[in-house]
């Protein structure tokens, strides 16, 4: 595998990066004199993905809600019996893996036994092994792990919210289904999962620490067991969602300590990649930043009011096939929370964005990107989650400086539209 070397000149940070025969997409990011090094390999598939075309069929293969999240569990049972953790263990690593909508990645850090390490990440992702029995088994583990959510406030607060915005895309899915989807799993579904989604071009390996970039990238060669790489992609089917929000409140009573809220907008200026939506993410986040940010006019208001917490955050979350703003926290009065957001979202398209309100935030959100380098976990998070997404955060500043305050403009008209938001509370039983 040849490495292409790569650096940039604004941050000193340096890449190197190559495509195996295989399809593999290689990132080594070295850090020198990093006392921890990080490897996160993942494959383009979550929750969402449960309805497709295996590259080569012209059938559609349409599996049970939670498969993914069920797979990346059955991903550590290997044929010997043994367990992957206690060989992470015994070379000193701290291992894990997640499920999310759109991805799943297993990952491992460690300050020393790197190689050993990797071989070991390398060759359980690539040694899937479900027998009807150990799939059966599972059903329980997980269906247990499903029951813990349907008491979680914060979790149910969040797909609450999705259930408001969403009326047919499956992000407004639970990530681990339902007791009764997850009863459908088989071992050939997950085989089939398995072949689809985990070919490695499909797949992408980060590594960030201080690593030798030749020598990691020969080992991950040396690691590959298949070299038979789709000839084309994989055709992922979504139901056609409709413009418009499901409904525009939710509420559940649940054993939390105070009411819990969230609220945001559904975005359908969707279907970018790439540096089209990296610009789309950076001016949501500066908007969202400079409307409800803790230097913000709405969050000095609604803090010496005493209507929030510290408990309190906002993020914009895109994807080629779906995007949406949120805002949660905890309040004694969720509601008038949301009735003074919309309010100053509506003061605001009366008197418009501050221009030296842009630019400071524009600032602040390059500062978060620089410090983002200093810890190699969420470094290489974010490489992993942005590259499956066709996005290069090696060179995000290419992006940033592209976003003009007109832009932000554009954005607040088109994002913050009336009637497509929601809000979502959990109270106190």
């Amino acid at each position: 595998m040849e490495l292409k070397y790569s650096k940039n000149d604004l941050t000193n940070e340096e890449l190197y990066s190559g495509v195996h025969p295989s399809g593999l997409r290689v990132y080594i990011v070295p850090k020198k004199d990093y006392s921890k090094t990080y490897a996160i390999f993942g494959t383009n598939y979550g929750s969402v993905d449960s309805k497709f075309i295996v590259p080569g069929e012209t059938e559609i293969t349409e599996v049970p809600d939670g498969i993914a999240h069920y797979l990346e569990h059955k991903m550590f049972d290997m044929p010997d019996g043994s367990n992957v953790f206690d060989k992470f263990t015994k070379f000193g690593a701290s291992a894990n893996a997640f499920t999310s909508f759109n991805m799943t990645a297993y990952l491992f850090s460690c300050t020393s036994h790197f190689e050993e390490n990797l071989k070991t990440l390398m060759d359980y992702v690539q040694t899937p092994y479900f027998t009807p029995e150990s799939v059966q088994k599972e059903q329980g583990i997980i269906g247990q792990e499903i029951k813990m959510y349907d008491d979680d406030g914060d979790w149910k607060v969040f797909f609450n919210f999705l259930n408001c915005l969403y009326q047919k895309h499956p992000v407004k899915l639970e990530i681990a289904g339902t007791v009764e989807s997850i009863s459908h799993i088989t071992a050939d579904y997950l085989y089939k999962c398995y072949n689809t989604f985990y070919n490695l071009s499909n797949m992408t390996i980060v590594v960030v620490g201080d690593v030798e970039p030749h020598s990691t990238a020969n080992l991950i060669s040396a690691s590959v067991k298949k070299n038979e790489p789709f000839n084309e992609e994989i055709k992922k089917l979504y139901p056609q969602e409709p413009p418009e929000i499901a409904k525009d409140y939710a509420e559940q009573s649940l054993s939390v300590s105070a009411p819990l809220f969230m609220f945001g907008w559904k975005d359908n200026d969707t279907g970018f990649s790439g540096d089209e939506l990296s610009k789309k993410d950076t001016e949501t986040e500066i908007l969202l930043r400079m409307i409800f940010g803790k230097s913000s006019r709405l969050y000095k208001k609604l803090y010496e009011e005493g209507l929030i917490t510290t408990n309190y955050s906002y993020e914009y979350t895109a994807q080629p096939d779906y995007a949406y703003s949120s805002v949660s926290g905890e309040s004694k009065d969720p509601k008038r929370v949301y009735a003074e957001a919309l309010d100053e979202i509506e003061r605001i398209r009366r008197e418009g964005l501050s221009e030296e309100d842009f630019e400071r935030t524009k600032k602040v959100l390059w500062g978060h990107y620089i410090r983002s380098m200093n810890g190699v976990e969420s470094y290489a998070h974010e490489f992993l989650s942005d590259a499956l997404a066709g996005v290069d955060y090696f060179n995000y500043d290419r992006v940033y400086k592209s976003v003009s305050f007109d832009d932000v403009k554009k954005r607040f008209d088109n994002h913050f539209k009336k009637g497509f938001s929601a809000l979502s509370v959990i109270n106190p039983v």
